[in-house]
C-alpha cells in the first residue's frame, strides 16, 4: 500500500538498437520520395555537410543524386525552407541558412518502414528516459500534498481504465503529467506538454503490446506503483530508480514484440508516429 503522506535499483541500459541503415527508393516502404530527400538533406545540413550560406546543388544535380525528378526536388527544398534550414537568396540560389534562434524545434522521427517504426517508439522512449527519472526525483523533493494525491488518483484512474476494457492512454499519460507538475519547474512541464503527442503515441503503442500479456500489464502496474511510493516517500533516489526502470523496462517489452503485433494495429500506430506534427 502506498504511503499517501523502498527504494529500488534501475536495470541496466537497454541496448542501442542498431544503427538506421541508409534509405532506398526500393524500401521506404511508405515514404514518399519527398520525405527521404528531405530527410537526408536536413541531416546532412544539421550534420555541417552543408555549411551556413554554402550554396545547394542544383535541382538537376539533386535529380541525378536521388534519383527522382524535380517535382520531389522542389517539394523537398519547399520543405526544407518552411523548417528555416535553407533560404533563397539573389544570384546564389538556394542556400544553407545559419542557426535562428526564432526557428521552432521539431522533431524528425524519420519512420521509413516498420523497421524504423519500432526504432521511433525506441527513440522516444529513450528522450523520456532522462526526463521522466529527473521529473520523478524532483517529484519527491518539492511535491506538495496535493500533488501527491493527484499522482495517487492517477494511479487509480489506470487502474480504472483497464478494468472497463479501455487502453488507457490518456490516463498514463496523466499519471506522467501529474509527476512533471509535482517537479516544480515549468520546463519539465512545457517539454511534456510539447512532446505529448508523441507521448501518446508511443504510450499507445505500448500499451496496446502489454495489454497482450497479463504478465505485462502487472509489470507496468508494479513499475508505476514504485514510482509513486518513492514519490510519496519523498526518496528523490528511489523515485528516479523507479522512473528510469520502468522506462528501460517499457524499452525491453518493445523489442520483445513479434512480428504479428508490429503487422496489427500495434505496427499502425508506431508508424503515426512518423504523422505527429507538435504545435509550434
Amino acid at each position: 500500500m502506498i504511503n499517501t503522506d523502498a527504494k529500488t535499483t534501475a536495470n541496466p541500459p537497454v541496448p542501442a538498437p542498431p544503427d538506421r541503415p541508409a534509405a532506398t527508393a526500393a524500401g521506404r516502404g511508405k515514404a514518399t520520395l519527398a520525405d527521404h530527400v528531405t530527410s537526408v538533406l536536413a541531416q546532412q545540413i544539421r550534420e555541417g555537410e552543408f555549411a551556413p550560406d554554402a550554396r545547394l546543388p542544383s535541382e538537376m544535380e539533386l535529380t541525378e543524386r536521388f534519383a527522382v525528378s524535380r517535382t520531389v526536388i522542389r517539394e523537398a527544398i519547399s520543405r526544407l525552407k518552411s523548417e528555416g534550414l535553407v533560404g533563397a537568396r539573389r544570384g546564389s540560389g538556394t542556400v544553407v541558412l545559419g542557426a535562428n534562434p526564432a526557428t521552432p524545434f521539431r522533431l524528425d522521427m524519420q519512420v521509413e518502414d516498420v523497421r524504423d517504426s519500432i526504432r521511433a517508439v525506441l527513440r522516444v522512449i529513450e528522450l523520456r528516459r532522462g526526463v521522466e527519472g529527473e521529473m520523478a526525483a524532483l517529484a519527491a523533493q518539492r511535491r506538495t500534498r496535493e500533488q501527491n494525491l493527484a499522482i495517487l488518483q492517477a494511479l487509480k484512474d489506470i487502474d480504472k481504465a483497464a478494468q472497463e476494457g479501455r487502453d488507457g492512454v490518456p490516463e498514463d499519460f496523466a499519471f506522467h503529467a501529474a509527476i512533471s507538475n509535482a517537479a516544480h519547474n515549468p520546463l519539465y512541464t512545457s517539454l511534456v506538454q510539447f512532446l505529448s503527442q508523441f507521448l501518446h503515441a508511443a504510450i499507445r503503442v505500448a500499451r496496446m503490446n502489454e495489454a497482450r500479456s497479463s504478465d505485462f500489464s502487472e509489470q507496468v502496474r508494479n513499475e508505476h506503483a514504485a514510482i509513486a511510493q518513492a514519490i510519496a516517500d519523498g526518496d528523490a533516489a528511489a523515485a528516479r530508480a523507479a522512473a528510469l526502470q520502468h522506462m528501460e523496462n517499457s524499452a525491453r517489452r518493445i523489442q520483445a514484440a513479434d512480428s504479428e503485433f508490429w503487422a496489427s494495429e500495434g505496427g499502425k500506430a508506431a508508424r503515426h508516429l512518423a504523422q505527429v506534427k507538435p504545435q509550434e
